[in-house]
């Protein structure tokens, strides 16, 4: 028998083994399978994913990603929310005894006593093809709870990818590009159309990795992610006159010294702002009701 045939990412094993559990895709749970090994491979490989690494996966499915995963990492733990893959895990990777699967939603885990209890404090590589539906949450408390982690590789909706890699003067940048480059360096490496997915989704995803920074500016976070989304709140409008609109309760003259102190023209707009000149405004902008 070809080999590639007995791997879970092969579609006529995906289907023998949701045939056999009366498996449904739950919509809800915006559940998509990969079965390309192309893709699956390509994902572990520019994760960097080896022998000595442990690593975290979210929302396994049915274990496509998490079987490759488990051939080239010292250890995986893998987190799934529908109790209705538990069994089909079980049946899938019983032949690693590297892998856990841990039943439980990640946005009400507690990851970092996870890490601690089950993949030795880290550092953790954490990989996962995310619902297109809480990405952005996902992303968010993983990033803001000063986790171990030294790589995140998730796929999301190829949309989300440029919107989270995006520069100044793209159309793509705004506040999830700073929120996401103040924490990383994020680079998209693998661009998965949607053809590769059971069942196929209405659009194109993205892999991108998040390099997580060690150390990350000396500031007060929630004044200049404040700012940064009053910014770009109204994106037509200057950055003065956004700010100044948005109810920070402030005189525009304030705004527009510290907007100038900060390297920033009034007259610009969000969108050609730095994340750097973004940190100078928030040093240099007093803000009382934060």
């Amino acid at each position: 028998m070809n080999m590639e045939n007995k791997r879970l990412y092969s579609p006529n094993k995906i289907k023998s083994t949701l045939d056999k559990y009366g498996f449904k895709f739950s919509k809800s749970l915006g559940q998509n399978f990969l079965i390309d090994g192309n893709v699956v491979r390509k994902i572990v490989q520019e994760s960097n994913i080896n022998k000595n690494d442990y690593v975290l996966e979210i929302g396994p499915g049915m274990g496509t990603l998490t079987e490759e995963l488990a051939l080239n990492a010292k250890k995986v733990v893998a987190v799934e929310l529908d109790k209705k893959l538990l069994p089909i895990l079980d049946e899938s990777l019983e032949g690693y005894d590297n892998v856990e699967i841990v039943y439980g939603d990640i946005l009400k885990t507690d990851v970092k006593k996870l890490i601690e209890e089950k993949l030795e404090g880290g550092p953790v590589k954490l990989v996962a093809n995310l619902p297109y539906y809480v990405t952005t949450p996902i992303i968010g408390k993983l990033l803001e709870e000063d986790l171990n982690l030294e790589s995140i590789s998730v796929m999301v909706q190829k949309e989300v990818a440029l919107r989270m890699s995006a520069g100044p003067g793209s159309k793509d940048y705004g506040a999830l590009s700073i929120f996401v480059n103040f924490y990383s360096n994020p680079r998209i490496v693998v661009k998965v159309p949607k053809t590769v997915f059971m069942p196929q989704p209405k659009i194109d995803s993205a892999v991108i990795k998040l390099e997580l920074k060690k150390d990350l500016p000396d500031i007060d976070r929630e004044k200049f992610f404040k700012i940064v989304k009053a910014a770009f709140s109204k994106r037509r409008k200057t950055i003065i006159n956004a700010l100044s609109t948005y109810g920070f309760d402030i005189d525009k003259e304030i705004i527009k010294n510290a907007l100038v102190e900060s390297g920033i023209r009034p007259d610009e707009r969000a969108e050609n702002i730095s994340i750097e000149d973004f940190i100078k405004l928030s040093t240099n902008l007093p803000l009382l009701n934060i």
